[in-house]
């Protein structure tokens, strides 16, 4: 049986009893890997895009599809991209809802590296003729006001260029 997140979902009735019978590897913080920022100085946003993205519904083992987005202003670690990969894969045969997947990763990610500021976008595709996307952000608590006021404002600036490339 692939693994289980937390959600609760013994109210719900319309999604039936399903489930997969497929093992999987916990998708965890522990299959991540950081490594030094070179420039831990200068606020610049790294973009991962893992448009490969699928995992189980918590109730029907139905397939979800989607895209992630990880968006992130590093502080003194970066995310190895390919540990971020297999990452994303722990997640195929893991049984949970997109809201919860998306701030999983979000969680993860902040936990191993500090980033000033992290965004995680679940763009999923429609199923049963619905869309759900999902955005989870957080910024660095730890930050003096100064400091975060900065990174807020380069923040404005990442979301406000236009770029078709961007999801």
């Amino acid at each position: 049986m692939g693994t289980r997140s937390n959600d609760i979902t013994g109210g719900l009735s319309a999604l039936g009893h399903g489930g997969s019978a497929v093992p999987a590897q916990e998708p965890g913080i522990d299959i991540l890997e950081a490594f030094p920022n070179r420039f831990p100085a200068r606020d610049y946003v790294i973009s991962i895009a893992f448009p490969e993205f699928t995992s189980l519904c918590p109730v029907t083992g139905q397939p979800d599809f989607g895209t992630i987005v990880l968006e992130y202003i590093p502080g003194e670690l970066c995310v190895e991209s390919k540990s971020f990969k297999l990452y994303m894969f722990a997640f195929r045969n893991h049984h949970s809802f997109m809201e919860t997947i998306t701030n999983k990763v979000l969680e993860d990610i902040t936990a191993l590296l500090h980033p000033s500021w992290a965004r995680v976008k679940g763009l999923f595709v429609p199923r049963g003729g619905t869309r759900i996307h999902v955005f989870a952000e957080e910024y660095n608590k730890d930050l003096s006001p100064e400091r975060l006021g900065q990174i807020r404002e380069a923040v404005r600036e990442w979301k406000s260029e236009p770029d078709p490339h961007r999801s």
